[in-house]
């Protein structure tokens, strides 16, 4: 039987679903809610678990806000897997293709998962009709249908990514961009790349994979997609260290915090809004957290969602 939950959401960062009952939910959208993706690790650089939500503060725009949900789950996400496939990347491309495959493989099974290759164009790496996948050897041939050719489209490629998450079943949204960062042939802007980053849920992790003398690597690029979204950006000495690194991602994903709450009204449509999340413990000692640092306050919208597995408020379900 469906139970009816009200909470007060209507724009969401990054939806979630909350307890661990096997109930669906609907949840009926009255106002506004920030949910945040939050990574907390110790001094040691080691993901940190069981905190609980009198351990986070949270603040907008320098002022502090009351936090009104809270979750520490293994979810299910939608996962985009941004290869690029352009000229320069033929000598790693094993390498990448492999850590792509062991992100996969690292990943919840419940995930679904979708590959775009990108050069000169943007190209879906699953067939026509199949958006996302959770299988294994169906996700191993969409990555391997990529031809290494041509430039580089990195802001179409992050544009398009996006905007496939937006479709996804999960209410957690991720990218893992493998490229080196240069783009030489996109449509879109920096500027309205970024601005879509700002715009949306998801969290992005990039790997920057290239040589030091190659002309069209740009790191910044990739340190700021993922700041921006509260995601990690990573720089391996060599290719062969893609891996580990996919597979750190894949851990972090599943291992991150859901910290909510109302923003105020006030200020500007689609006017940027600074974000910080601090969290301590005392028996864990230094802690540090990241998640997104920038969003945009959306135009209202009414939405009702439905939620598998439960929903809650920090009042408890």
């Amino acid at each position: 039987m469906e139970r009816r939950l009200w909470i007060p959401s209507i724009w969401i960062l990054t939806a979630v679903s909350l307890c661990s009952q096997q109930q669906d939910f609907v949840i009926h959208s009255d106002v506004r809610l920030v949910l945040l993706d939050v990574d907390v690790k110790d001094r040691h650089g080691n993901p940190v678990s069981r905190l609980d939500e009198t351990n986070f503060k949270v603040s907008e725009n320098g002022k502090d806000q009351a936090i009104t949900v809270f979750a520490h789950e293994d979810l299910p996400v939608t996962v985009g897997i941004l290869v690029d496939e352009s000229q320069s990347m033929r000598p790693k491309r094993d390498q990448v293709l492999s850590a792509a495959e062991t992100f996969i493989g690292a990943s919840n099974p419940h995930d679904e998962i979708f590959v775009l290759n990108f050069n000169d164009t943007v190209m879906p790496g699953l067939p026509a009709g199949v958006p996302f996948s959770d299988n294994l050897a169906q996700l191993r041939s969409a990555l391997a249908r990529g031809i290494p050719r041509g430039q580089t489209a990195l802001n179409d490629a992050i544009v398009t990514g996006l905007r496939q998450l937006e479709s996804g079943r999960r209410d957690k949204k991720a990218l893992v961009v493998i490229s080196d960062g240069g783009d030489t042939i996109s449509r879109h802007t920096r500027a309205e790349m970024i601005k879509e980053v700002e715009r949306s849920a998801a969290t992005i992790y990039s790997i920057g994979v290239y040589d030091a003398d190659d002309p069209d690597r740009d790191p910044r690029i990739l340190r700021e997609i993922a700041r921006i979204s509260g995601g990690d950006a990573f720089f391996p000495e060599k290719p062969a260290d893609t891996v580990p690194l996919c597979r750190r991602i894949a851990q972090d994903i599943r291992s991150r915090y859901t910290v909510g709450y109302i923003p105020p009204a006030n200020g500007s449509p689609d006017s940027p809004r600074q974000i910080h999340v601090h969290v301590s413990s005392p028996q864990r000692g230094k802690l540090t957290a990241k998640t997104r640092t920038t969003y945009r306050y959306d135009q209202l919208q009414t939405q009702s969602k439905k939620i598998k597995s439960g929903a809650c408020s920090s009042t408890r379900c």
